[in-house]
């Protein structure tokens, strides 16, 4: 009886250890399977599948009887909500001497609060909720935007309304705001980027342009809260306003919701004017931003450009392929062959209703700016003139598309394109259409663009540097360079 049971148990535990060494030996197969596998393949002999077809999410939309214009779509992926509000207007309308009124009056409106909450409270109830209420102003267009848990909707929803409809513009917080302006004046020329960038809109549009024209103190001045109360008065009226919400919602209850937030704003007479002209102001010429401490150069070259709705921008993009990247002619010739940057670029940059600009450059060691210059000019006439190789033509259209997909990451954003498209009077489906141009795109044609549209006539050359490491100067771009010092020196604020 005693050695059945010793029996017994031998058995057991011999089970024991064979069901033990069983995974044990799935695992050591694991580390020995990839030594018995194929020798890896070189990138440029994976396959891979085509991307799938991509397709906008329903949405549903409808209008208020006091025109303000509503999109809802779906989105029940996490419990959120989120929504945005394009208003109308757009800092380009500020009167010139009062220049950064609109930004000043989009923060004030948040910061101050509402006729019944004060802009600490709004803070306080957001915290509470993990949400957030914004509004802000940008060149072409005012903004209000919200986001909250689903659970919270209801409560952040009416609150964003609120900020919307009733702002309070308090004396203090404008006061606040003008502070910060004049603290983001007396620092902004820090980055020589920032300065080459800004001074090149001008040179381009103009210094007095709204799309180049910058904040001083004494526009600064010159800003009171009766300005702001007008401002938001000429354009935040629901016949301005264009809505779009998404996450996670009923869009039968959600439409509800807006109906009873914002059905019983009234319609107010708002501003209509005018798109401001534009001209290039500079047609040519080198001009220079003198920065002692430098140690390298900030470069921008380029003239005015043009609008998204031309026909030819997905040539013009295909165009920007070829100039661009990590396996453009600029990368390649500029900052590998001939090591003269440490980054480069060209682009054709248009905007939605107003001519953009054509802008190459990018920074370089201060002894090797006039060789920069001259390299980016000579890119730009090799593009016009010479047929670029089917190779080119096939990485760039490939870079142009393969990138297609991240414009649908997610719900929000392509309701947030559909809002632009609607907002500046573009089809629907401009987006679609833009993909079919690019495929069609052939080399004929971006020749054609490029010999059109890139005019080294009109070039403007702007570099932000050290005038005493230039060498050789910038007067040695060709035999009748004449080059322009541009003054940056930041007017003093009024004393008193």
């Amino acid at each position: 009886m005693q050695e059945n049971r010793k029996q017994r148990i031998a058995k057991i535990v011999a089970v024991g250890f064979s069901l033990l060494a069983i995974p044990l030996i799935l695992l050591s197969l694991t580390f020995v399977l990839p030594a018995q596998s194929a020798t890896p393949k070189h990138y440029t002999d994976l396959k891979f599948p085509p991307l799938p077809e991509i397709t906008v999410p329903k949405y549903t939309q409808f209008k208020l009887a006091n025109g303000l214009f509503v999109y809802l779509m779906e989105d029940h992926e996490l419990p959120l909500v989120g929504g945005t509000a394009l208003i109308r207007t757009g800092d380009r309308f500020e009167p010139g001497e009062k220049v950064g009124l609109g930004e000043i009056m989009a923060t004030v409106m948040r910061t101050g609060g509402t006729q019944t909450r004060s802009g600490d409270e709004i803070n306080r109830f957001l915290e509470r909720r993990a949400a957030a209420v914004e509004t802000g102003m940008g060149e072409a267009s005012g903004s209000a935007g919200f986001s909250a848990l689903s659970e919270d909707l209801e409560s952040v929803f009416a609150l964003f309304a609120d900020v919307l409809r009733n702002p309070a513009f308090p004396e203090d917080k404008l006061n606040l705001a003008k502070m910060q302006q004049r603290g983001a004046i007396a620092r902004r020329n820090d980055d020589p980027n920032g300065i080459a960038g800004r001074e090149f809109g001008k040179l381009i549009y103009g210094e007095d342009s709204p799309y180049a024209r910058t904040v001083e103190y004494s526009t600064l001045d010159n800003i009171s809260r009766v300005d702001l109360v007008k401002f938001y008065q000429q354009y935040y009226a629901p016949q301005n306003v264009l809505l779009g919400i998404v996450g996670d919602f009923d869009s039968a209850k959600m439409r509800r919701l807006v109906e009873s937030a914002f059905s019983d704003w009234k319609q107010s007479p708002t501003a209509k004017q005018p798109l401001p002209p534009v001209a290039q102001a500079k047609t040519n010429g080198i001009f220079f931003v003198d920065q002692p401490q430098l140690t390298q150069s900030s470069i921008q070259i380029g003239h005015l450009g043009g609008q998204l709705n031309n026909p030819d921008y997905a040539a013009l993009s295909v165009m920007n392929g070829v100039l661009n990247g990590f396996g453009g002619r600029l990368f390649n010739e500029v900052r590998s062959r001939q090591g003269l940057a440490y980054s480069v670029y060209a682009s054709w940059r248009p905007s939605f209703d107003y001519p953009g600009t054509f802008t190459a450059g990018g920074q370089t060691r201060s002894d090797a700016t006039v060789s920069f210059v001259k390299s980016i000019i000579a890119e730009i006439e090799k593009i016009r003139t010479t047929p670029i190789s089917a190779k080119e033509l096939a990485y760039a259209k490939d870079t142009v598309l393969n990138s297609f997909i991240f414009n649908f990451q997610d719900p929000a954003q392509t309701l947030s394109r559909l809002l632009r498209y609607d907002y500046f009077g573009y089809p629907k489906d401009f987006i679609f259409q833009y993909r079919k141009g690019v495929e069609a795109t052939t080399i004929a044609d971006v020749q054609r663009v490029a010999k059109t549209y890139l005019k080294p006539e009109n070039l403007v050359t702007l570099v932000v540097g050290n005038s005493k490491q230039i060498q050789p100067p910038l007067s040695s771009l060709s035999p009748d360079a004449r080059v322009t010092a541009i003054d940056v020196s930041i007017p003093p604020p009024k004393r008193g």
